[in-house]
């Protein structure tokens, strides 16, 4: 995996405003965050930040490699501190990271414990710092107006690498106040001015940045979890001891893997991202919880820019000043939390009030003996299957006799055997595109941030990993 970088200039090079901007809201006493149930001060969290700062003494950037939600935070926070940038990797993985050590020569690593999958070769330029291990009431310092100018670079993020090279998006802070707006615009209306938020979705992924690290930094009545809940039981225990109202961050998988476990949980809302929200499944999920279900639309190249209810609304309503153009090659965004426009290979319907549907990718469509169909429905229909846990079906590399490329499926449902699973899949899909080979494995190779790299799904294929 080749990472790009960003042509835009080095963001620790003056910068050419001056007006500056909060990054920080709220009082010393406010809660920002809350740890195994305890509430965690802003005055407690910026005094810690502020001891991590003198322990880090980034040159330039700071690689935030920290999987604790809180630790995230206040590597970050420490890096804001010296006027320094996060970089969220797009993998933990040793190849991408070495390229970003290359790219950044003075950047300097952060984890917050013991990683195997670093080799001692990179291990040198990464740090677990010992403020990290330190109980944050060890720490107090009263809340100043803390500001940095508005096209400061506060984070580089990366592209999944899903689909092509992952690639360097550098966000400014007036850029992401501009989302924050409109996601703060969106979520309020259903919970009010202040929540406290549990994410099942890490702070590497731009989705998870902007909705667990950007919300309580930059809303002073919001704080969030530090759990990264994974099994349903964790997302049960870790909204028990959260304070309502509460919103639950995740995605369409955890959402099916909790609707199974069929546990009963109080949350006030919820919202994902990530894939596509099936209608039915935003329909389940609040007749089961009662609650809304929201879904926001966005990418690493414009932060959220649009949202909707799918289970009253199919259409997506964008966010106030974000302007949608449907092109052959895709859709052209402007917004004003992107400096330039941006085309994304979205295929989108536009109506005439400006709202939209989404029809899938342009990379998705697909034309197999005549027939056309696209990926984004092929796999809503094969996780409609009952007991399917997980799964995907894309486009196998190699062409076949006649010079096409065919489907290939891999599929996690351990009470399934692979027959049974094209059994059902033959009634809901032409056979044109009925995937071979199918193959029922224990997990997908999806990486820190939910994706499925196209490479890893490949690996799998070729190199005839047994079933599950």
């Amino acid at each position: 995996m080749t990472i790009q970088d960003s042509t835009i200039p080095d963001p620790a090079l003056p910068h050419s405003s001056a007006s500056l901007l909060p990054w920080l809201q709220g009082s010393a006493d406010r809660v920002l965050a809350w740890r195994n149930g305890q509430p965690v001060q802003v005055g407690s969290f910026l005094g810690q930040a502020r001891a991590l700062a003198n322990e880090l003494k980034a040159e330039s950037m700071v690689i935030n490699l920290c999987e604790n939600r809180y630790a995230f935070l206040l590597v970050h926070a420490a890096s804001l501190l010296d006027g320094r940038t996060t970089i969220m990797p797009p993998s933990r993985a040793a190849g991408p990271l070495a390229e970003i050590l290359a790219q950044h020569p003075d950047a300097l690593g952060v984890r917050d414990g013991p990683d195997r999958n670093i080799p001692a070769a990179l291990d040198a330029r990464i740090i677990v710092p010992t403020t990290l291990l330190t109980e944050p009431q060890s720490f107090r310092a009263e809340h100043p107006s803390i500001g940095l100018p508005a096209d400061h670079v506060l984070a580089i993020a990366y592209t999944s690498g899903s689909h092509s090279q992952p690639q360097a998006h550098y966000k400014r802070l007036i850029d992401l106040q501009h989302s924050n707006t409109g996601n703060l615009r969106l979520l309020s209306q259903a919970l009010g001015s202040s929540f406290n938020i549990l994410a099942t979705v890490s702070p590497q992924h731009m989705y998870g940045f902007e909705l667990s690290v950007t919300l309580p930094l930059l809303c002073s009545g919001i704080a969030v979890d530090c759990a990264k809940p994974l099994l349903p039981d964790d997302v049960r225990s870790a909204l028990e001891r959260l304070p309502a109202p509460r919103l639950l961050v995740t995605t369409p998988l955890h959402l099916q893997a909790l609707l199974r476990a069929d546990l009963d949980l109080d949350f006030e809302a919820a919202v994902s991202a990530t894939a596509p929200l099936d209608p039915q499944l935003a329909t389940a999920v609040e007749v089961r919880w009662k609650a809304p279900m929201l879904e926001v639309y966005g990418s690493t190249e414009t932060c959220v820019l649009a949202s909707r209810r799918p289970a009253q609304d199919p259409r997506w309503t964008p966010y106030a000043g974000v302007l949608i153009e449907p092109r052959p090659d895709g859709v052209r965004i402007s917004a004003p939390q992107i400096p330039a426009p941006v085309v994304l290979a979205d295929l989108i319907e536009l109506e005439s009030d400006g709202r939209f549907h989404l029809r899938g990718r342009c990379s998705d469509l697909l034309e197999i003996a005549g027939k056309r169909a696209s990926l984004a429905d092929l796999n809503r229909r094969l996780l409609s299957i009952p007991d399917i846990e997980d799964g995907i079906i894309f486009q196998h590399e190699a062409t076949d006799a006649v010079g096409v490329k065919r489907l290939a499926a891999l599929v996690v449902a351990p009470t399934l055997q692979e027959q049974q699973i094209r059994e059902c899949l033959l009634k809901i899909l032409d056979p044109a595109f009925m995937p071979r080979p199918l193959r029922r494995v224990a997990a997908l190779p999806r990486n820190a941030t939910g994706k499925l790299p196209k490479a890893e799904l490949m690996a799998l294929i070729r190199n005839g990993i047994p079933s599950a």
